[in-house]
């Protein structure tokens, strides 16, 4: 099937540097477009052309209503659509309105990311779990400020486990907050990415925002908010069950970490891979899990990522060749066991 497509003003914008966008909607949709001297024409399975034909006049629309791409926002918000058979350009653009702070528009750059946001929406508590790297706090605390902004939430609580200071707390300098601040830096930038720095720092100082260790959770009800914790694969059982119970009236909690980075003692089991299983059946709360392909940090990441996980097959299938080899009819006996056999043939 073909299908061309006039050219209207302005439509080149949408085709990206060198064409990039058109090649990403080639690749995606499995469809041809090429260029003719009045219009754009699209060839392939009447399906596909069809998706791509929405996406150049939802561009349109959008383009008469003035709405704006910033930083990429369109490359991304492509790919979500060639991943994501329900997706639609001009939806996309809509929900990023939805949840604007500022002159900053929050746009999920993979389907992962998008399923995560509107988990968040959608529901009053979200599990993210993935490797580093896919947006898992960034878009958590970008959720929780345009909640706070479009005055959804009265204020925000970010909670971090302070795993590495341990007992060595006492021994650092300052006060109990200047000895823990280094563990919560994260948190800290995300917020000065998103907003001022002097209006997060007013917002500081009031409690309206509060980022502490997860220990000064236990004993509150946390109404009106939007908590997060992140790291939430260093808390213990215990913490973790503490945090989830928390929440109050008309309030939403993200709980984000990576469980391939667990960082407690080894007798500890992980509050997050805890929750992940007792949890995994419980109405009102999603779990979302991301992989490599999320990652949007340096293209090194993902490699890094994938060496790491590749690495990680490699041992579990040698160690069970090694049980197998072990278990076998061919198995080397132990040292022990052959002396012995030895000595009782000499003194037979």
């Amino acid at each position: 099937m073909k299908k061309n497509i006039e050219i209207f003003p302005n439509m080149e914008a949408l085709f990206g540097t060198r064409d990039e966008n058109l090649r990403l909607l080639e690749d995606g949709l499995n469809v041809s477009i090429s260029m003719k001297p009045d219009a754009v024409e699209i060839e392939g399975a009447a399906r596909d052309v069809a998706r791509a034909e929405r996406v150049f006049t939802d561009y349109d629309h959008l383009r008469r209503t003035g709405y704006g791409f910033q930083n990429g926002d369109l490359g991304d918000m492509l790919r979500v659509i060639t991943t994501d058979e329900n997706a639609t350009l001009r939806g996309l653009a809509e929900a990023g309105r939805q949840r604007s702070f500022g002159k900053r528009v929050l746009q999920p750059k993979s389907l992962n990311q998008r399923r995560y946001l509107e988990a968040i929406e959608k529901t009053d508590m979200v599990f993210g779990i993935g490797p580093a790297g896919t947006g898992k706090t960034y878009l958590a605390v970008a959720m929780a400020v345009a909640a706070l902004l479009n005055k959804r939430v009265n204020r925000i609580v970010l909670a971090r486990p302070a795993v590495e200071a341990g007992e060595r707390l006492g021994f650092l300098p300052g006060t109990l907050q200047e000895k823990v601040d280094p563990y919560l830096r994260p948190l800290y930038d995300a917020l000065y990415e998103m907003m001022d720095p002097e209006r997060v720092d007013r917002l500081l100082e009031k409690n309206v925002i509060e980022v502490a260790p997860i220990a000064f959770m236990r004993g509150r009800t946390l109404n009106d908010s939007f908590i997060i914790l992140d790291e939430a694969q260093n808390t213990t059982s215990e913490q973790m069950k503490m945090f989830v119970t928390r929440m109050g009236f008309n309030s939403k909690a993200v709980i984000t970490g990576d469980i391939t980075q667990i960082d407690l003692p080894q007798s500890k089991r992980s509050g997050l891979v805890e929750a992940a299983d007792i949890l995994k059946s419980v109405d009102g709360l999603t779990f979302c899990y991301f992989d490599e392909s999320d990652v949007v940090r340096h293209n090194l990441v993902q490699r890094i990522i994938r060496a790491y996980d590749e690495q990680k097959v490699r041992a579990e299938n040698q160690l069970s060749l090694d049980l197998g080899a072990g278990n076998g009819n061919g198995a080397r006996r132990a040292p022990a066991e052959a002396d012995s056999e030895y000595r009782y043939e000499e003194e037979r």
